[in-house]
């Protein structure tokens, strides 16, 4: 296969990290949730997975990529799920930009089909369900100032910053001539009054996943337990509540069986009610979660707001527009959720 990236730097960087010897073979392109190259391939004997931006950089591409080899790094020796990191380079001219590599992961994407025995047991599906609130509730247990994560987010303040950092996102927008999308978003302005005048008073900072459902974790094939936490491109340290919210604005429920803004496994049945995602998440936690409804209304309200920077980025022509479409319409559908939640 045409590698995305130069295999002989590549051989080259790991020679001199102490990374196997000889041809790097069985090179594999693995698919993910965002535009970032996973590249599989073995080397001596050994598999990897490399991880790094996409070609067309970003502004932050590289920050993001240092900071989750960094996040990767800290974890090890945690009961956190993770993907192991092997190695990482800062240097963006090795290969263009900042990258990885970690161990591959024994587990499936369920969003992308359940094998068996899962895919006939709604026992097994309901035990997965709540092995993925077990995920981050691991996470936010993480003492992250013992494990050197300071400096990693700006936790003071962090929930006071949150309506007026999204706000300024979303009206930079407006900054794309082409973008039409503030037209089918009432009731923003709503939402971000009612964030910030019940706002929880206070908090405990902690790791958080910053984009935590489905479709970012793996499962093991053995049982119905998390294999990984996938995709850290938005971790940072703040409230590790707004992970269990995140989740909870995905989350379909009785009333809102739609594709158009949860992330859904099917079959369905048997997965927990969104009540007993939060039980469980208390069970082993003492972080207060008497405004863990404040917390889905924020995840509503940042998730939909960053989906329509795609939108209006596809209005421009620097997107697919078939995607810009569909996440307009999910931004929308999690605005609407938020509106039903704060009524």
């Amino acid at each position: 296969m045409d590698a995305p990236v130069d295999l002989d730097v590549l051989a080259s960087w790991m020679d001199v990290n102490g990374l196997g010897d000889g041809p790097i073979a069985d090179v594999e392109r693995l698919a993910g949730g965002t535009q970032n190259i996973l590249l599989k391939f073995s080397r001596a004997g050994r598999t990897y997975v490399l991880r790094r931006p996409p070609p067309v950089l970003r502004a932050n591409s590289n920050e993001t990529m240092r900071r989750e080899a960094r996040v990767l790094a800290a974890l090890k020796g945690t009961n956190v799920p993770h993907p192991g990191l092997i190695a990482a380079c800062e240097d963006e001219t090795v290969l263009g930009a900042a990258f990885y590599l970690m161990e591959p992961v024994d587990g499936y994407n369920a969003t992308q089909g359940l094998p068996e025995p899962f895919a006939h047991s709604p026992e097994l599906r309901h035990q997965m369900g709540l092995s993925l609130v077990d995920g981050i509730a691991a996470l936010g247990a993480v003492d992250y100032v013992a494990v050197g994560l300071t400096g990693l987010g700006k936790p003071e303040n962090y929930l006071e910053r949150q309506v007026s950092r999204w706000k300024g996102q979303l009206e930079s927008y407006a900054d794309i001539p082409e973008w039409d999308g503030r037209k089918d978003l009432q009731g923003v302005n709503r939402i971000g009054d009612w964030l910030d005048d019940h706002r929880p008073s206070g908090f405990r900072a902690g790791i958080i996943h910053g984009d935590y459902h489905l479709a970012n974790v793996m499962f093991r094939f053995d049982e119905p337990r998390l294999a990984a936490i996938v995709d850290w491109e938005l971790t940072t340290v703040g409230d590790p509540l707004l992970d269990l919210g995140w989740l909870l604005a995905t989350w379909p429920d009785e009333a809102e069986r739609s594709d158009a803004g949860t992330v859904a496994v099917q079959p369905w049945e048997g997965f927990p009610a969104a009540e007993e995602l939060v039980a469980r998440y208390a069970s082993q936690s003492d972080r207060d979660l008497s405004g863990i409804h404040w917390y889905g209304v924020l995840a509503c309200y940042k998730l939909g707001i960053i989906l329509e920077g795609t939108y209006a980025r596809a209005c421009a022509g620097k997107a697919p527009k078939a995607t810009g479409d569909d996440l307009h319409r999910r931004t929308i559908w999690l605005l609407e959720r938020a509106l039903r939640w704060i009524s």
